[in-house]
């Protein structure tokens, strides 16, 4: 896939990303300006450093290339601004985590193909970018982070990186492929949000009771 087509997905999962971080943080927390975007920052821009490290591509993308900071800032920004309008539109906290999600599972995956890692490592890979930042955010927020409480939060981003793998081995990894994968991504993880779908839950638990 051309860089710039990359580069551009990328930076929307970045935005997206920040949107989603800033207006948890807006809902949630006491913070001021400062820390209303730095939490953005850090949901948009975790999960790609954390996949610069682990595939060694260093310095990570967000220190090299000014527009992640800028794409983040920005998006941290708007929702500070426009938080309580935005936060009037149904799910849009959890609608900005999902596409977020998907966009980045399948840049994590294609990075990882791009530099020469085998499949089952770019699936691995392509999963960690994507939960990465939402990961790190919940942490910080200090709550249970969702890829360790909900079924379809991880789930939906390996199989959007599994499509980008099994798309490469089959030589049709096109744009509308990989756009297909990210939106599979955000429809799994959006059903999961609407109907409380969850993967299962050990034996004898409480939440195994509750289903």
């Amino acid at each position: 896939m051309p860089t710039t087509a990359l580069l551009v997905l990328d930076l929307i999962g970045t935005f997206a990303f920040a949107l989603n971080g800033a207006l948890i943080a807006v809902r949630s927390t006491r913070l001021d300006i400062v820390g209303v975007v730095t939490l953005g920052m850090i949901t948009a821009l975790g999960g790609g450093t954390i996949r610069d490290v682990f595939l060694d591509a260093l310095p990570p993308a967000t220190f090299v290339d000014w527009r992640y900071l800028a794409v983040a800032a920005a998006g941290g920004l708007i929702a500070f601004f426009t938080g309580h309008y935005l936060e009037r539109v149904y799910g849009a906290i959890n609608a900005l985590d999902a596409a977020g999600l998907g966009l980045f599972a399948v840049t994590g995956a294609l990075k990882a193909l791009d530099l020469g890692f085998g499949p089952a490592q770019a699936v691995v890979v392509g999963g960690i970018t994507g939960v990465g930042g939402g990961t790190l955010r919940d942490v910080l927020i200090r709550q249970v982070p969702s890829v360790l409480s909900s079924g379809l939060y991880a789930v939906p981003a390996i199989v959007a990186a599994t499509v980008v793998v099994v798309a490469d081995a089959l030589d049709v990894r096109g744009a509308v492929t990989l756009v297909g994968a990210a939106v599979l991504c955000f429809a799994i993880r959006m059903l999961g949000v609407h109907f409380d779908i969850n993967a299962p839950f050990p034996p004898g638990s409480p939440h195994a009771d509750e289903r």
